[in-house]
């Protein structure tokens, strides 16, 4: 996340008018290894009443998909692979065909094999997208679907505009096309008002959707924001507290899916030098970091790796010989 928000570039003004947003982005930049970072949406008009974007970014304008594609061309040819479409409310998209249009466009492009894209919203995730998860080879299963909390009443405080039995059941219908999907989140721990209660709603949220990995902050007030007015304000060791609880579960799951990887072939793209001598680091389709011993050749290609050994933040493994011989 923090990657993705450094890769947007510089706050723009919330003044700007719509078509002009875009003359701020270096629109022909240079890529700097086999996946990159392409800027399709800016600003939210969602009005989260902690969150700042809407004041600092803007409301929501996308990019026209004829400059999508002709920047992803470019980083084709300069030897990308991966794309990760970026947006403060990236499935709000709203060029021609929507996000799920412009995935299939962008998985036509030659060269690129991988397609991912961040940061989503419950709401803009539509049907013709979740179809896409199910239909396009390229597009990554692996969605980062924040939801910040589990308790209904936490979530009308925070403008969220869905429902916890909502996002799960969003969640079936996500799996239902691609069952294999990877779910990621993001979580706020001591919202003004939330009780133990309303917290342990949280917990059984994040039991029943089941996460691949998450990100989970204690909540803290934005100035000008209108959470930061609300009563209720909690004490930071409660605060720390119910986020050391949460982060426990979290771990504990994303340990199980990357164990769940053990003494599977996966096919893995192979981003860089590794930290130590003679190894190499790709990225799974689930988003894991995956280490093997092996040449710097293999870096922009994707191949078959036998998953060995897992740990909660990586997975490490070895090229599956069999794999890669002829049918």
């Amino acid at each position: 996340i923090a990657r993705s928000h450094r890769a947007i570039g510089e706050r723009l003004a919330a003044d700007f008018a719509a078509d002009e947003k875009f003359d701020a982005l270096p629109q022909a930049r240079a890529a700097h290894g086999v996946s990159a970072f392409l800027t399709v949406q800016e600003g939210c008009d969602k009005f989260c009443t902690f969150c700042v974007v809407p004041y600092t970014r803007g409301a929501e304008y996308s990019r026209s998909p004829e400059a999508i594609v002709a920047e992803a061309e470019r980083l084709a040819d300069q030897g990308v692979r991966e794309l990760t479409l970026l947006g403060q409310n990236v499935n709000a998209y709203a060029g021609e065909g929507g996000l799920a249009g412009l995935v299939r466009r962008l998985a036509a492009v030659p060269g690129i094999a991988r397609i991912r894209y961040t940061t989503s919203h419950p709401r803009d995730m539509d049907e013709a997208l979740i179809a896409a998860h199910g239909e396009v080879e390229a597009l990554m299963p692996f969605l980062h679907l924040p939801v910040q909390s589990g308790s209904d009443r936490i979530l009308r405080a925070m403008n969220r505009a869905h429902t916890a039995e909502s996002y799960l059941r969003l969640v079936e219908r996500i799996r239902a096309a691609r069952p294999d999907i990877a779910l990621s989140g993001d979580f706020i721990t001591g919202f003004p008002g939330e009780t133990e209660k309303d917290f342990e709603a949280t917990l059984e949220l994040v039991r029943e959707a089941r996460y691949a990995q998450a990100f989970s902050f204690k909540y803290s007030p934005r100035p000008g924001t209108p959470a930061s007015a609300l009563p209720g304000q909690l004490a930071e060791d409660v605060k720390e507290e119910r986020l050391a609880r949460l982060q426990d579960l979290l771990n504990e799951q994303q340990a199980a899916f990357n164990a769940g990887a053990r003494g599977r072939v996966l096919p893995v793209l192979f981003e860089r030098e590794g930290r130590r001598p003679g190894q190499v680091t790709g990225r799974s389709p689930y988003l894991q970091p995956v280490h093997i011993d092996g040449s710097l050749d293999l870096v922009g290609q994707i191949a078959p790796i036998r998953i060995t050994r897992t740990t909660r933040g990586s997975l490490s493994g070895a090229l599956d010989l069999p794999a890669l011989e002829p049918a």
